[in-house]
């Protein structure tokens, strides 16, 4: 037992701090603002991307410990989706998307010790039956889309001009082009939304510019970030992952869980079929175009109703939050070589 306490004392990934990442539902906060400056403080603002990049992957454990690392990405998405959830809507698919995709991540497990380390390069020297090469994609896809996409929802709400700061940061960019352009949506529509005075048409078309914002968001993602990991996988993985293509929002009880749920190949070969028939190619996940079509005429959709019933998105995330903490309670334990080689990296 002392060596056990001798290798969590050297080896975890903070406890304490794994239990601040996830306690937004533990212990109320004031105002958005103050429960931002926590991560973010005034005098600590990132100056640019490339800092807040480093600020938003350091929240997070090492990459090493993947299924932590999965948790915590699910669960800051569901944080920063209720600071705004009249406006956040990217984000509240992305906290359930990446809850799924722990598990696609679940071969990894053969290669796992019992302090949560994954030893990556062994699995993908010595598995290559179960796929791995192909679930390691997946896993870079998800540390990638919270790598691009999360921060900016955070430096939206540090600053008091959100919109203005990230036309600073985010202008003459490319790459953010599009995900300036969804914020920009975003905030007119905010901008109604938090008008006492604005009519009730004025509000529900506010709430159709929000969502436009967010699916300019969720496009992006798509498009600049998951296909070109998608372009990757084999034929047999994209086969698999097409056929287990499916979700219902983690919604629990019937008969809801039929009303919300969709699956890649039920639609693509009923209501996608003209779509089919135009490619001329048996529908695949992994190719953009039958992916999108699915994203866009079904899944949210279906999200969209998901989302205004408020309590049923919440039980949802509350369930991300409650992994999130089991998961705290038994902090990433790196094994004593890699904490060494990790600490003489460090400045």
């Amino acid at each position: 037992m002392a060596n056990a306490s001798d290798d969590e004392a050297d080896g975890r990934i903070g406890q304490a701090a794994c239990q601040a990442r996830v306690r937004h539902r533990a212990v109320p906060v004031p105002s958005r603002t103050s429960a931002v400056r926590e991560l973010v403080p005034p005098d600590a603002t990132p100056d640019t991307i490339a800092e807040w990049e480093a600020m938003a992957d350091g929240l997070l454990t090492d990459q090493s410990c993947a299924f932590h690392r999965n948790v915590e990405i699910s669960s800051r998405y569901a944080w920063i989706y209720g600071l705004l959830p009249s406006c956040f809507k990217w984000a509240g698919m992305a906290a359930i998307a990446s809850h799924h995709v722990r598990l696609a991540l679940f071969p990894l497990k053969l290669d796992t010790d019992r302090g949560g380390y994954v030893n990556i390069p062994r699995s993908l020297a010595h598995q290559r039956f179960l796929l791995l090469e192909d679930v390691n994609t997946i896993r870079a896809t998800n540390n990638a889309i919270f790598n691009d996409i999360f921060w900016v929802h955070l430096a939206y709400l540090a600053s008091e001009d959100g919109i203005g700061y990230l036309r600073t940061l985010l202008s003459g960019e490319l790459h953010y082009g599009p995900v300036l352009s969804g914020f920009e949506a975003i905030d007119r529509g905010r901008r109604v939304l938090e008008d006492r005075t604005s009519s009730a048409e004025a509000r529900r078309t506010a709430e159709d510019i929000i969502w436009t914002g967010n699916v300019q968001l969720l496009e992006h993602e798509q498009r600049a970030l998951v296909q070109p990991h998608f372009d990757r996988l084999s034929c047999a993985f994209a086969r698999l992952i097409s056929i287990g293509s499916a979700t219902s929002f983690e919604v629990r009880r019937m008969p809801q869980e039929a009303a919300y749920f969709t699956s890649f190949y039920l639609y693509s070969l009923t209501h996608g079929i003209p779509h089919a028939l135009r490619a001329r190619a048996w529908p695949r996940i992994t190719r953009y175009d039958d992916r999108w079509s699915w994203i866009l005429m079904s899944v949210i959709p279906r999200f969209r109703r998901f989302d205004a019933d408020t309590r049923l998105i919440e039980a949802s995330l509350r369930r991300i939050d409650d992994e999130a903490r089991d998961f705290a309670s038994m902090p990433c334990v790196l094994p004593r070589a890699l904490q060494a080689r990790r600490s003489r990296r460090m400045p």
